[in-house]
């Protein structure tokens, strides 16, 4: 395991919760914390990805999640949490594939989802923020 991996403990299921599905209940770390806003699913002109398609917006978001996390020193494996913004619960499946693309399914960040009426532009279908913890040496 790398020095990343180990940063973070993943409790996937504690006592007396049932397993997520894809998502760890707990997750622990030591480090900086990484806040990065909602991403959506807009390219590095401001262009709409995927319009009404969830897996290419899902794509493109995660790519601009991997962006910020560059930025700060940071990959998936620092990701401790995310919170969905999704306008319509069943793009979840479409998001997971792509989600799985970028993460350790085995040591899952803590997630949350939640369906929302809208987003500040109508084309989009989800945005996503995270949270991170990178060492107190990284970036």
């Amino acid at each position: 395991m790398t020095e990343q991996q180990t940063r973070l403990t993943h409790i996937t299921a504690p006592e007396g919760v049932a397993p997520g599905n894809g998502y760890s209940h707990v997750v622990l770390g030591t480090g900086r914390l990484v806040a990065v806003s909602g991403q959506v699913a807009l390219d590095a002109d401001g262009k709409v990805v995927g319009e009404g398609d969830p897996e290419a917006q899902a794509q493109q978001v995660f790519e601009n999640l991997e962006r910020c996390l560059a930025a700060a020193g940071a990959t998936f494996a620092d990701v401790a949490k995310f919170t969905y913004y999704i306008t319509d619960v069943a793009y979840l499946p479409a998001i997971r594939t792509v989600r799985d693309r970028f993460i350790d399914t085995e040591r899952p960040p803590a997630s949350s989802a939640v369906q929302v009426a809208a987003l500040f532009r109508p084309e989009l279908l989800l945005e996503i923020e995270l949270f991170a913890v990178v060492g107190p040496t990284d970036r």
